[in-house]
């Protein structure tokens, strides 16, 4: 139950089955008025539906729901920072820091702390500190003191069993990458209900069902899933680092190389460890279990070699690892052996060999005829194609072959062509296991004038759209009218840039704009609960962008205009986690002309970013109180959003974007390499920004389905089609929308 109520509080709802149900009753029990009153100092409500359906549940029941919330929002984790009532700067300098080292150097005199070091007289005011300023070691410990702070209520609905199923549903035939929230959902889903016959739609979902099937030793079972060898290895990479996507071992070797290039770093350790970690070792059970995917799968000899191609450096290993060679050498392997062969004597013809041949002999022709044959490379190559032959003969092969390109593919085609037709203008790409960087625009583009390149991105524009509709008017309906909820406009369709983090909170989608009410936002981190006493550094940074300057708040830089740092920890207390703050005072910082804010996390410690940090932000309309005992700044009530950072590459990572002149929060999420927020180059953020501007929204894709299939558009949700905030939070369901 508790797993089921977990995915369900992703979606704004709280799970209750048949079996927590007691005898009804028509008066509202004390057990439920003090579970409504608890829920509320998180900052949660309920619906009318689910108050009724809380009534009906046991005392046991609605405490398990209680401390499930509770966990969400980090009730019992150690929000106490280094500095207490920390809005009052401590006014430490660097003079502070330079004379405590001389005296610990030489054992001056001074008050000695239980981390060792002594701090002198007329340096750091203890009497603010938790722990220890020149070290950053925390020593107390506070309880959270302000609840209900929050100016907004998250009310959450009633979910049953048969919405429990029917998201399992929507997740496993989702048209767009699961992000990590949804792909968490659909691996706990995955355990606790049976698995239904349904079309699984992508890839790196279908990973998920074959490592469930695994799970229950049903091997023979997942043979009809894979369709292509590199399903398998995709399956194998997936078993063996946690990456659904076919990350080359070179790029995690210089990922993980790169983050321990920092101060104290040793890159060439974790060069080797990173290298031992990736080593491959198979025992003979999962060798024949592989040789008999391969061996049974539906495909011809050669399509199967040359889909191995572009991978062939991993297959070799994969190949030797699993002793396909020696499996492939007894009876009923045939299928095996002459694969075995004809990969290692490379008897096979590499079609995309074939397309650079005419592409690079300037043949259009042959080119799109051979690019006909796979539709989706060729939209993944459209405007290259175009600027390399020209618009016209491009796109009219293009059209030719429209109708077979997924529907997520076509949007994100329509999506880009403003921003990839533009030659002043530099783009914002995120290489497969890289981080977010910044290119310049093709050189060919200086080929052509600006009225050309303004009929490219039309025509581009214009076909797919007009294909999108087409989609939409071949879809019979009884419907005439639909309702489209305003906020719809405003939240970017689920293609392309999928969040890399776990959002417990409802999940947001990149792009997702929230409004601040009050005058200021708080920025929050906490990290290490379960972990022993050691030097955990991860750092709470923020980076202020005005018209022709940069400036921080960080450990470094803890006062700067408009924003006040709660102080640098830098080791972690036994088991309790620890926290830092920022406060970010949104008058101040408009008056003294920055534009955006950008709120980072970075790992200063060698390494990536420790699994488990919780980052994100408060707002509210009210005064959030910072406890004058202990600093403790946290309310639950106040959370607009937070993330959970699993297990991944990052270093650095932007989680968000402040627009200081029009008060809204961008969520967002880019990884960066860099130790500290100096390391950010606010121009790759300007980009990604621009880039998610150019993305089409919900409503403006809804906009074009109540246009082609002539949809008279109403103001109120009394229509026969109604399309509400609450239906978009499930964005698994909203990619039903994308018809292929």
């Amino acid at each position: 139950m508790k797993q089921l109520l977990t995915v369900s509080l992703r979606q704004q709802a709280i799970f209750i089955p048949a079996s927590s149900t007691t005898a009804a009753t028509h008066t509202l029990t004390p057990t439920t008025s003090l579970l409504v009153a608890n829920m509320a100092k998180l900052g949660f409500g309920a619906t009318e539906p689910l108050l009724h359906a809380l009534n009906h549940t046991t005392p046991a029941f609605q405490l398990n729901i209680l401390e499930q919330l509770r966990e969400v929002m980090g009730v019992s984790k150690n929000w106490t920072p280094l500095v207490k009532n920390w809005s009052i700067p401590t006014n430490e300098s660097i003079t502070d820091h330079i004379i405590t080292f001389f005296v610990n150097t030489f054992k001056g005199k001074g008050t000695s702390l239980p981390c060792g070091h002594i701090i002198p007289a007329d340096t750091f005011p203890l009497e603010r500190y938790n722990g220890c300023p020149f070290c950053g070691t925390p020593f107390q410990a506070g309880e959270l003191e302000n609840f209900g702070q929050g100016s907004k209520i998250k009310m959450l609905q009633l979910w049953h069993m048969s919405d429990a199923e029917q998201y399992f549903r929507d997740l496993l035939t989702s048209k767009t990458a699961l992000d990590a929230s949804q792909a968490d959902s659909l691996k706990i889903l995955l355990v606790a209900l049976p698995l239904p016959q349904v079309t699984i739609g992508m890839k790196e979902t279908l990973m998920l069902v074959v490592d469930t099937l695994m799970a229950a030793d049903r091997a023979q079972d997942a043979q009809h899933l894979f369709t292509t060898p590199t399903d398998i290895l995709r399956y194998l990479w997936y078993k063996h680092t946690g990456f659904l996507q076919l990350l080359a071992p070179k790029t995690i070797i210089q990922r993980t190389t790169r983050n321990q290039q920092g101060i104290y770093g040793k890159p060439a350790a974790a060069r080797l460890k990173a290298i031992a970690d990736l080593k491959l070792k198979y025992n003979r059970k999962t060798g024949i279990i592989v040789a008999t995917w391969l061996n049974n799968l539906p495909m011809d000899v050669s399509k199967m070699c040359e889909t191995m191609h572009p991978k062939r450096n991993m297959w070799v290993r994969f190949i030797r690892a699993l002793r396909l060679a020696e499996f492939s050498k007894r009876a009923g392997f045939e299928q095996l052996r002459t694969l075995m062969d004809t990969f290692y004597r490379e008897d096979y013809e590499v079609w995309q060999g074939r397309v650079e041949h005419y592409r690079l002999r300037y043949d259009a022709d042959q080119t799109l005829a051979l690019l006909q044959q796979r539709p989706g490379l060729f939209a993944r190559s459209l405007f290259a194609n175009m600027l390399w032959f020209g618009e016209a003969p491009v796109t009219a092969a293009f059209e030719k072959i429209a109708d077979k390109i997924p529907a997520r593919l076509l949007l994100t085609i329509q999506m880009y062509a403003a921003y990839y037709f533009d030659h002043q203008a530099t783009r914002a790409v995120k290489p497969l296991g890289g981080v977010n960087k910044t290119i310049p625009a093709n050189r060919l583009l200086q080929l052509y004038d600006e009225k050309q390149l303004q009929e490219m991105q039309q025509a581009v524009a214009n076909l797919c759209l007009a294909n999108i509709k087409q989609r939409f008017a071949r879809v019979t309906t009884t419907a005439t009218s639909i309702y489209i909820d305003p906020a719809l406009y405003k939240i970017p369709m689920a293609i392309g840039d999928r969040s890399e983090q776990i959002q417990d909170l409802p999940a947001a989608l990149m792009g997702t704009r929230f409004p601040v009410e009050g005058d200021k936002v708080r920025l929050f981190m906490q990290w290490g609960k379960g972990l022993p006493a050691q030097h955990l550094d991860m750092d709470l940074s923020c980076r202020i962008a005005y018209d022709h300057t940069v400036d921080f708040c960080s450990y470094s830089r803890l006062s700067p205009t408009g924003c006040q740092h709660s102080g640098d920890i830098r080791s972690i207390p036994n088991k309790i986690g620890t926290a830092e703050y920022i406060d970010i005072d949104i008058p101040a910082l408009a008056k003294a002309g920055a534009r955006y804010v950008a709120f980072t996390c970075n790992a200063f410690i060698n390494g990536a970013i420790t699994p488990n940090l919780v980052v994100g932000w408060m707002s509210s309309a009210h005064r959030m109180t910072i406890s004058e005992k202990t600093g403790v700044a946290y309310d639950p009530s106040c959370v607009q959003h937070q993330v959970r950072i699993t297990a991944g590459l990052a270093k650095g990572l932007v989680f968000g974007i402040l627009d200081v002149a029009a008060r809204e929060i961008i969520w967002l999420e880019m990884a960066f390499d860099g130790q500290v927020v100096q390391q950010l180059d606010i121009r790759n953020v300007s980009s990604l920004l621009k880039k998610l501007d150019e993305k089409i929204t919900i409503g403006q894709l809804l906009a074009a389905k109540a246009e082609a299939q002539q949809l008279q558009l109403l103001d109120h949700t009394g229509a026969d089609e109604v399309y509400t905030m609450e239906w978009a939070l499930n964005t698994a369901a909203v990619t039903q929308l994308l018809i292929d």
